[in-house]
């Protein structure tokens, strides 16, 4: 299990500030010539702000509530907008240490009317008792915004007041939601709105000494979970049974299962169960706070089948001959090209892939091609601070079963490292 004080110190940490790596985003900012982002995915705000708004969230279908705004010009706070309601009642509670120029506005919208609404605190102070904790801390939250930026007419008006005052209106400006394209245009945006889900996705690409301290935490829990699955296979089980078993397991480390891949088998409605004599392999992935762990052994049931051994053992050989190149500079498609020299210089047989991606907020998290609105994926190349996993799987059938590992390398200066514990590629269960 993972030490509670460990967790309390991210926990510390991100109340200091977001997980983004400023200084990549100010490059990729400068990239693209944008004079900032203004974001409303709640997974982009939580990476701008260090807040998850989890009311976003629970609203699905609808636009968001709650956004963050970055400018490209280093020192400038970051920007929030949200309703006085979830200010008050789920930001406060967070206890947010950084600076953050902050609006909040009355009732979700774009009206054009941007005359201000009366000021007022979210509850009545009856005065029978003294205030709570958590009320004097959220309403002295609410009252250190500016009266003149917390009563604002609708989400529209506070949207365009924070741009303007973050001099953000006359530029050229990413945004991750439609709802933000469609304020600036009715207000009359004089300056460029430009698609930012593949900008943000650069962004993400290099961690900040921050996002590799939550990788190593999810990592670490999702590794133990994964292992603690493993221990207790046995012939019978069901698939269904083993992943109920990581969602547990996960959630005692403190982290939130994700999927369980199991034999191949992803789906929740399988009713596939464990056979004596069988090879198969558990991949798992879970986060802690959204960030994500990503992990994957081979599993003996018994005694493998020839063909079964072959293939793992390729898997290994190929997996270590992988990892001892990566390094700054290495593109993707010679990553591939070095599994499979290492399986054709060690006299293997055998059919393995060797898929490289990014791993962070989403399991698979990086910048791609767009395919006719589709994404393809590029030919990346490997930057120091890039957090790493090379999927090696079997891509044989008729072997006896399913070989697959794979462990997540944090990219340094001069190679890789891993950012878990490894162990061997196979387990005896």
């Amino acid at each position: 299990m993972e030490p509670p004080h460990q967790d309390d110190e991210l926990d510390r940490l991100l109340r200091r500030s977001g997980p983004m790596n400023l200084e990549r985003a100010y490059e990729v900012m400068a990239q693209f010539d944008l004079e900032g982002l203004v974001l409303g995915d709640p997974l982009n705000v939580f990476h701008a702000l260090g807040y998850f708004p989890h009311i976003s969230v629970t609203r699905a279908g609808q636009p968001p509530s709650s956004f963050a705004l970055l400018s490209r010009r280093p020192g400038s706070a970051p920007g929030f907008v949200t309703t006085r309601f979830i200010h008050y009642y789920t930001f406060a509670d967070g206890r947010f240490e950084r600076e953050l120029q902050t609006w909040l506005y009355e009732e979700p919208g774009d009206g054009n009317d941007e005359s201000p609404v009366a000021d007022w605190d979210m509850f009545p102070d009856r005065g029978l008792a003294p205030l709570t904790g958590v009320e004097e801390r959220r309403l002295a939250a609410l009252r250190s915004v500016p009266l003149e930026r917390r009563t604002v007419r609708d989400a529209g008006a506070a949207l365009v007041r924070a741009m303007q005052g973050m001099g953000l209106w006359q530029g050229r400006v990413a945004f991750d939601h439609p709802v933000i394209a469609a304020v600036c245009e009715r207000h009359g945006h004089p300056g460029t709105m430009v698609a930012g889900d593949n900008i943000l996705r650069a962004i993400r690409l290099v961690k900040s000494p921050l996002e590799i301290q939550l990788m190593r935490r999810a990592s670490r829990a999702n590794v133990a979970a994964v292992h603690a699955v493993i221990d207790r296979l046995r012939a019978g089980e069901s698939y269904a049974d083993v992943r109920r078993m990581f969602e547990l397991e996960a959630a005692q480390r403190g982290n939130r299962a994700v999927f369980l891949t199991v034999d191949r088998v992803s789906s929740e409605l399988s009713d596939e169960r464990i056979r004596d004599g069988q090879t198969l392999f558990i991949d798992g992935v879970s986060q802690f706070r959204r960030y994500h762990g990503d992990y994957a052994r081979t599993v003996f049931v018994g005694e493998p089948v020839p063909a079964a051994k072959h293939a793992a053992a390729a898997m290994a050989h190929g997996w270590q001959a992988v990892r001892e190149q990566l390094r700054p500079g290495l593109r993707y498609s010679e990553i591939t090209r070095l599994g499979r020299e290492a399986l054709r210089k060690g006299g293997f047989d055998a059919a393995i892939g060797f898929g490289p991606h990014s791993v962070g907020l989403a399991h698979t998290d990086e910048p791609c091609e767009d395919a006719g609105g589709f994404y393809r994926k590029r030919d990346l190349v490997l930057q120091e601070n890039m957090i790493l996993s090379v999927d090696c799987p079997v891509l044989a059938t008729g072997i006896g079963g399913s070989a697959h590992m794979e462990d997540l390398m944090l990219i340094t200066a001069n190679g890789a490292e891993p950012i878990h514990d490894l162990s061997d590629a196979v387990v005896q269960a």
